[in-house]
């Protein structure tokens, strides 16, 4: 779309846009948690940054001869090339680091702003479809919900949509979810457990992420990685709650 003499690309102004919703809802939420609302902007804008650079990177890593025959695409993201598992890792030491300098409660954060993660990335998701990237397998002939998006002519399905429904889904549970809150952490490793799983069952439909191993994507294998950490990490966390049982620990 072109505004003038600028273009603005779908998938950025949606990710944009997903970025501006979180950090209305972070910043009215903080409060509630004994947070300061400018401290989790400034995390949240940090966090942003670093998992840009940490999901272009792990892109990058994993398609590194076709960046070597092409080094001028290294910068392009107007197609994409984005890896959320790159952008999760990369995000987190940066907000590790940052919580650590500034003596923040991570559980407490974290647990504050995972609905809105969610929701951030499932109205991203809408900017994948729009772009035309991280789009699906060939869809069986006449599947209601299967799209042809320009340059190709094959229908597809649109999981770029169906992670969106997953995700906003995620995000009304999750905000259900830290009402009844036990502990800290409970809604962030909720999120870790929720987001691996639907990733896991939608790289099945993927059709631009190559198998590398038993029939399974790189993203599927870092999506067992996460659910197994998490749940560990969960069920040490709501043990020790269940012994001491004395409100949020």
């Amino acid at each position: 779309m072109k505004l003038g003499p600028f273009t603005v690309y779908s998938y950025g102004l949606m990710v944009a846009l997903g970025f501006a919703i979180a950090a209305f809802l972070i910043y009215r939420k903080a409060p509630k948690f004994g947070l300061d609302r400018n401290q989790m902007i400034d995390l949240l804008i940090l966090m942003l940054i670093s998992g840009i650079i940490g999901a272009r990177l792990l892109y990058i890593i994993l398609n590194l001869e076709y960046y070597f025959a092409h080094p001028a695409e290294v910068f392009n993201l107007s197609r994409g090339g984005l890896i959320w598992y790159g952008s999760f890792f990369g995000g987190l030491a940066a907000v590790l680091w940052y919580m650590k300098k500034k003596s923040i409660d991570f559980w407490q954060a974290a647990d504050m702003a995972s609905p809105y993660i969610a929701l951030a990335q499932g109205v991203g998701r809408i900017g994948c479809f729009l772009n035309g990237c991280c789009f699906g397998v060939e869809a069986p002939a006449g599947y209601p919900l299967a799209v042809v998006f320009p340059g190709s002519c094959s229908p597809v399905h649109p999981t770029q949509l169906y992670a969106c429904l997953a995700l906003i889904s995620i995000f009304i549970i999750l905000a259900k979810w830290q009402e009844r809150r036990r502990f800290k952490g409970e809604i962030f490793l909720g999120y870790c457990l929720l987001y691996s799983t639907q990733r896991f069952f939608i790289e099945f439909l993927r059709g631009d992420n190559p198998k590398v191993a038993f029939g399974m994507t790189m993203s599927q294998f870092f999506s067992i990685l996460l659910f197994t950490a998490a749940a560990v990490i969960f069920a040490r966390r709501i043990s020790t709650w269940k012994k001491g049982n004395t409100g949020l620990r």
